[in-house]
């Protein structure tokens, strides 16, 4: 068997190395908590050409690469959520583009310096490596915020939001790679009509084309998954033949097509592994071509370190000038020190296309593996970042007018008030019960739409991070009687507790923990009572099944009593806490009549 003019068997055999070779270095960085992107390229290093040489076909495993490369953009595609930028559209436009502008300048001036001296050098080379510098890793800084719960901040939304406008532009400017070995007016217009095209193509199928498709294959999830497969594919064909030289912007226009369907997320679940093991290879790969130049690793490092600061720099100056806090602007830029697989992308496709030499790949990819690894570090330890940080933030806030973005609806101050931390979920339980209390209360919670709700149904509220002293000062902890924390942050929690007793010794203080030995540990810093959902709800339900064994008919009764407060809750949570007042007062005066003309 021939496959492009090699031995099957020899196919099989480089596979199997890039497979094994990224398994086991994936395992020991796992171990030792690195990325698991820095794995597979050490292990392209270690398997290819500079390193034990047992990958003799690059050719194939290239091929396979792109294969890869096509399945990766497929599922941004599909992931595109404009929605993102509901709440932070403005600042994460303001914050997408005044970070890639300053940014590329800066590197563009910075990189032509480093590398005017090599030979054949031309400004296309600083071109590539200052646009790599620009963008940041969407896969790696979604996995890690997902994985600490904070996607949901408000950090975290503009980071999305963020991110989302630099794949846009990635996006754009990998469709016009094709244009700038020549600055001719046909050069530069050809490739725009063809994308206007593609987009064209993409809209109209989406409009009339995958619907009866999709309504078809729906029940069948295997045949749903070839279809996606097939149409990523189709549209990657499409933009082959239009001249684009690359299959990446046809598989990303093909999820998008995909994207405003309710089985998107059917279709990322199943194409998601596929697209792993694809992408593997495609890191791998690059890994293979690092040549190990002594000259490039001080380049390498020099733009690692603008990469590391002088971009965390850029985009927390962006941030306080947009009117946010030190804090969610410290974060923000925390989580956008790194450069991204499209940064590889783009630099890969400018060596294809004969703009830039090798060299500049590699010198990219030491970016990229210095990068991540560190950045992953910085949003990983970002609360302990910024308490080291504060004395040079408190430099520089005044930078911009704070009440601009971040909001509250703090209360005269009041005694023997109750403050409530977190308001999702157990939160909102508590927060109904301290109203029916008829307590003084302040709620603390740092999911924006959750402060967005409670303001508009006019609950006394502060949008924070109790892990932020800043925020334990505005909220009156001596003045409060009792404090409650529903939120699974161990270090926050402890610091709530020591400035609460500190403050206020006789504050009682409930604290929500999933660990044992963390509560154990609260209680020894001053908690008055632990809350451990799993143990509260294993006692909850055993009281319901000593109390049921004996009344069976009270398991009906308790049944539509608990959908009835369910229902309730999602009433709430849907309409928000101002309209849910609204309709309940509507509600009880529609009753009250009907129970008038019933006496008359």
């Amino acid at each position: 068997m021939e496959v492009g003019g090699i031995e099957g068997s020899m196919l099989l055999l480089d596979i199997g190395f890039v497979i094994l070779s990224a398994t086991v270095l994936a395992i020991l960085a796992r171990a030792l908590k690195q990325p698991l992107i820095v794995a597979y390229v050490l292990a392209g290093i270690i398997i290819g050409p500079y390193g034990m040489r047992l990958i003799t076909e690059r050719e194939v495993i290239n091929v396979l690469a792109e294969f890869g490369i096509a399945l990766l953009l497929f599922m941004v595609g599909l992931e595109l959520d404009f929605r993102r930028l509901k709440d932070v559209g403005k600042v994460s436009l303001t914050c997408g583009l005044g970070q890639i502008s300053v940014t590329f300048i800066t590197g563009f001036m910075l990189t032509k310096y480093l590398l005017i001296d090599m030979v054949g050098y031309t400004d296309l080379w600083a071109f590539y490596v200052a646009f790599a510098l620009t963008i940041s890793s969407t896969m790696i800084v979604v996995k890690l915020l997902a994985d600490m719960n904070e996607l949901d901040t408000l950090h975290g939304k503009i980071v999305l939001g963020t991110l989302l406008v630099q794949d846009i532009i990635s996006i754009i400017v990998l469709a016009s790679l094709s244009s700038l070995d020549g600055f001719s007016i046909v050069k530069i217009i050809q490739p725009m009509l063809h994308g206007i095209a593609l987009v064209a193509i993409a809209v109209l199928s989406a409009r009339y084309v995958v619907p009866p498709i999709l309504r078809y294959v729906a029940n069948s999830t295997e045949i749903l998954f070839l279809f996606a497969l097939s149409w990523c594919l189709i549209f990657s064909f499409i933009s082959l033949e239009m001249g684009f030289k690359t299959v990446t912007i046809g598989a990303f226009l093909g999820g998008v097509s995909l994207a405003i369907f309710p089985y998107n997320l059917e279709v990322i679940g199943r194409v998601r592994s596929l697209r792993d093991f694809f992408a593997t290879i495609f890191f791998v790969s690059l890994g293979m071509q690092i040549a190990f130049d002594p000259t490039l690793l001080p380049l390498g490092l020099i733009l690692s370190v603008f990469v590391l600061f002088g971009n965390v720099i850029i985009v927390m100056l962006i941030n306080l000038l947009s009117g946010f806090r030190k804090r969610t602007s410290f974060l923000t830029a925390l989580s956008l020190a790194q450069i991204s697989e499209f940064s590889l992308i783009i630099v890969k496709n400018g060596a294809l296309l004969g703009h830039i030499p090798e060299t500049m790949l590699s010198l990219v990819t030491i970016v990229a593996v210095v990068t991540i690894t560190v950045s992953s570090y910085f949003i990983v330890h970002g609360a302990g970042l910024y308490k080291r940080a504060m004395p040079f933030l408190n430099l520089i806030e005044g930078l911009g007018n704070r009440k601009i973005r971040e909001f509250d609806r703090i209360p005269t101050r009041s005694k023997k008030h109750i403050i409530l931390c977190g308001c999702h979920r157990m939160g909102r339980i508590i927060l109904d019960t301290i109203k029916k209390i008829g307590k003084n209360y302040l709620v603390v919670d740092i999911n924006p739409e959750v402060i967005k709700k409670l303001m508009n149904g006019g609950v006394p509220c502060i949008y924070g991070d109790i892990g932020d002293k800043e925020i334990l000062e505005r909220i009156d902890l001596k003045d409060a009687e009792i404090v409650i924390s529903t939120i699974p942050s161990h270090e926050d929690n402890l610091l709530l507790i020591r400035e609460t007793k500190k403050l206020n010794p006789n504050a009682i203080v409930f604290i929500s923990e999933r660990n044992i030995s963390n509560a154990l540990e609260l209680y020894e810093e001053g908690a008055n009572y632990i809350i451990i959902p799993d143990i509260v709800g294993g006692e909850r339900i055993s009281e319901y099944v000593k109390q049921y064994m004996t009344d069976t008919n009270g398991v009906d009764t308790a049944r539509e009593d608990h959908i009835r407060k369910l229902k309730e809750i999602e009433k709430k949570r849907r309409l928000g806490e101002h309209e849910y007042s609204i309709l309940r007062e509507l509600e009880g005066g529609l009753n009250n009549r009907s129970d008038l003309n019933k006496k008359e």
